[in-house]
């Protein structure tokens, strides 16, 4: 049986409700973590725990309780549900008030933790790779919501998922309200040009993701030059090659954008040189 931690309790799956008045639920104010688990050990959690504070402070959302108790929590939710290779997903709410936006008539903001196993990409895709569209939907413009804010208001990526799910992709390349290349739905994107691995810088309104800070630093490590710089859809189109990370997809090709194959069509040496690294990154830390 699946255990929810909420506030302090570990409840069985079918018990972990919480208030059908909490903000969290009627205007997606809240914030929240994915986390992986590998051999039962949480990947990162430091980072992540760190980047939760982080969105909550920017939101003015403060957490009730110390960084010490929420780890202590995370791990005890893994255990309890005997989790090895699996996913957390650690939500913040602003807690239960009345009908209408002001946070301050809410209170009691509730700390939730599902540790279970998740659905990843399906093997193929990693040996094969994926294919993207551009969605026409942008990314929220940074001075109205930061993409560094991980928010549970996620209705802006849901849409440009259904674009790329309507044109039989599982992900969708995102540009910024510039033009610029941005990040896809859920994951972060790379590409390589002559050796370059190349990126969006955080300035280009996108989330600062955990496993894609870990694969510049093996990139760096294997002596691959890195650059956190200005990309449009033409730099893509013109790639050697193109992957995604993310907590959940780690590291994945791309082979095509929008009908046009980048590179050889298929993933290419830095690519799969990097997920292999990523995997044993992962197995050693949690070792």
């Amino acid at each position: 049986m699946t255990k929810v931690y909420i506030n302090g309790k570990l409840l069985d799956k079918e018990q972990a409700t919480i208030s059908v008045y909490d903000h969290g639920l009627l205007y997606g104010d809240g914030v929240f973590e994915g986390i992986r688990v590998y051999d039962g050990k949480v990947f990162r959690l430091k980072e992540h725990i760190d980047r939760l504070y982080e969105s909550g402070r920017a939101i003015r959302l403060e957490l009730p309780m110390t960084r010490a108790d929420l780890t202590a929590a995370v791990k005890a939710t893994v255990a309890a549900n005997n989790l090895g290779d699996g996913y957390v997903r650690l939500v913040v709410t602003r807690g239960s008030g009345y009908l209408g936006l002001d946070p301050r008539k809410t209170s009691d903001p509730q700390v939730i933790i599902i540790a279970d196993t998740i659905t990843l990409y399906p093997r193929e895709m990693y040996e094969q790779g994926l294919k993207l569209i551009t969605a026409s939907t942008i990314r929220n413009h940074p001075q109205a919501l930061s993409a560094r804010i991980k928010s549970l208001n996620y209705l802006n990526n849901i849409l440009a998922k259904i674009e790329g799910t309507d044109a039989g992709c599982v992900e969708a390349l995102m540009l910024n309200h510039k033009g610029e290349v941005a990040e896809c739905t859920g994951d972060n994107i790379f590409i390589v040009q002559k050796g370059v691995l190349k990126t969006p810088s955080v300035d280009a309104g996108i989330l600062e993701g955990i496993t894609r800070n870990a694969v510049i630093g093996l990139a760096r490590e294997a002596g691959v030059m890195v650059l956190e710089t200005t990309l449009i859809r033409h730099d893509l189109y013109i790639a050697d090659e193109c992957f995604l990370t993310g907590t959940a997809a780690e590291v994945i090709p791309v082979v095509s954008l929008d009908g046009r194959p980048i590179g050889e069509g298929k993933p290419g040496p830095i690519t799969r040189d990097l997920l292999a690294r990523f995997q044993k990154l992962t197995r050693g830390e949690t070792a």
